[in-house]
């Protein structure tokens, strides 16, 4: 059954797709849309190699940088101490809502960071842990803006992080079986 706090757009998607690949496809764009973002991407790592990348994106507009890369990378071992939001996901904390990377708290969000490698003004740090582990990391974001995450939106993806970790252990999963 799924989570009731669901859009019904989103519920479809979960309800139709069984494979990940298919529900993340079909589901950024309309997160997007939901939520009113610029851009929704995912972040899917292997826990155990310490190998990750965005795997899925959904951009409002082709202005809207696209953070994509074809291969799986190695996390740098100084990424933790380099983004906090990183190092919190690692300890499988509460996922983060900052409202505006200009004036967050620089023990939750590297401003310096977040704009060399991502650009955006405010965003959603969604933590997918599956079996205590990291296994992405699912990041609705607004450029050029700051935003307040409404309770509309923190109840989507509070839901969503129910329904979710398990296709991402799983997509990962497939990805390196195949390789």
């Amino acid at each position: 059954m799924l989570n009731s706090t669901l859009p019904k757009t989103i519920q479809n998607i979960l309800e139709k797709h069984n494979e990940p690949n298919a529900v993340f496809n079909a589901l950024l764009p309309v997160l997007g849309e939901e939520l009113q973002c610029d851009r929704c991407f995912l972040y899917l790592r292997n826990p155990e190699l310490k190998l990750g990348k965005i795997t899925h994106c959904w951009r409002r507009s082709p202005e809207i940088p696209n953070p994509m890369k074809p291969e799986w990378e190695l996390e740098p071992e100084s990424l933790p101490e380099e983004d906090p939001q990183f190092a919190a996901a690692l300890r499988t904390d509460p996922s983060i809502y900052v409202e505006d990377v200009e004036t967050a708290n620089p023990e939750v969000v590297n401003r310096e960071f977040e704009q060399k490698h991502f650009g955006h003004r405010a965003l959603i740090h969604s933590h997918l842990v599956w079996n205590n582990q990291l296994w992405g990391i699912l990041q609705p974001c607004v450029f050029g803006n700051k935003r307040e995450w409404s309770a509309f939106d923190r109840a989507i993806i509070s839901a969503l992080e129910q329904e979710l970790p398990p296709l991402a252990a799983a997509c990962v999963q497939a990805a390196f079986n195949q390789d």
